[in-house]
């Protein structure tokens, strides 16, 4: 079942190889792809081994190169067609990726590639089970900046559980976790720091109400210190998923806390990562 992630892939590289001054943002490659635009790159990033800017920068250059060597037109033009907004930009990603002008290039005449794609690493590996989840209702505090940090808003949520008497209708901690790290910039990630709640509590501001979906997840149990998920998560979108047969549904990965720091040594945490399935 490989194959169908592959065959997408390949759709994307293509799409970007043929259009290089075109939209290539995350989400306009996320539907090229046909997937959802919150798992579309950590899909691409876990199985080539590279994230999407680096891809579009090497298959441009790749383009520019060619057009160099080919064509007559003006380095302006080349800059164009190949998707920069400036000469300057362009002078300056090509003089990284081949180490000399565009001019000198074109006049050494000798045509190569930029930018070696970066190979796939090898990932820890965790058991994984598709699982029938419920839908659950949370409270909690949005955050937004280095993932890490997050756990600044859930010791304010257990504060304000503690204080309006909430703890009877909440069970566990649960972060929602918006966006790749690999893509997006530390500042502009997003998540949700919240605690599952019964229908009875009320939420009332700073918490903010937050519904998952119930439904078919797949679920990765976890165990470790929590700057070692990312390397579990490559494991999941980047070998897990193509050998499932599975499709991603269109929400994006929670994260499940059965203990917490506060009483539990780094080694011995416990979190079940939830992907949503169709």
């Amino acid at each position: 079942m490989a194959g169908r992630y592959e065959d997408r892939l390949l759709r994307v590289l293509d799409y970007i190889h043929d259009n290089p001054a075109g939209d290539l943002s995350l989400d306009a490659l996320a539907d090229v792809a046909a997937m959802s635009r919150f798992h579309w790159h950590r899909v691409f990033c876990a199985m080539t081994g590279e994230t999407c800017a680096q891809a579009v920068r090497r298959l441009r250059l790749h383009r520019a190169a060619g057009w160099l060597i080919h064509s007559e037109w003006s380095l302006e033009t080349v800059a164009e067609r190949a998707g920069y907004a400036s000469k300057q930009s362009f002078y300056r990603a090509f003089g990284e990726a081949f180490g000399m002008t565009p001019g000198a290039f074109r006049n050494r005449g000798e045509l190569r590639s930029p930018l070696l794609k970066p190979e796939k690493g090898t990932y820890p590996v965790f058991p994984i089970e598709i699982m029938t989840q419920p839908a659950r209702r949370l409270a909690g505090l949005p955050h937004r900046g280095d993932y890490m940090d997050v756990a600044e808003k859930f010791e304010k949520c257990a504060m304000l559980f503690a204080a309006r008497a909430l703890w009877p209708h909440g069970s566990q901690m649960i972060g929602v976790y918006y966006d790749d790290p690999d893509a997006v910039a530390e500042a502009d990630l997003r998540s949700f720091a919240g605690i599952s709640v019964d229908s009875g509590a009320a939420v009332d501001a700073p918490l903010e109400e937050l519904h998952l979906p119930g439904g078919r997840y797949a679920v990765m149990h976890y165990k470790g210190p929590y700057p070692g998920l990312k390397a579990a998560y490559a494991h999941l979108y980047g070998s897990w998923l193509p050998e499932s047969g599975e499709e991603l549904g269109d929400h994006p990965p929670v994260e499940v806390y059965l203990n917490a720091p506060v009483d539990t040594a780094p080694e011995d945490l416990l979190t079940e990562v939830c992907v949503p399935l169709r």
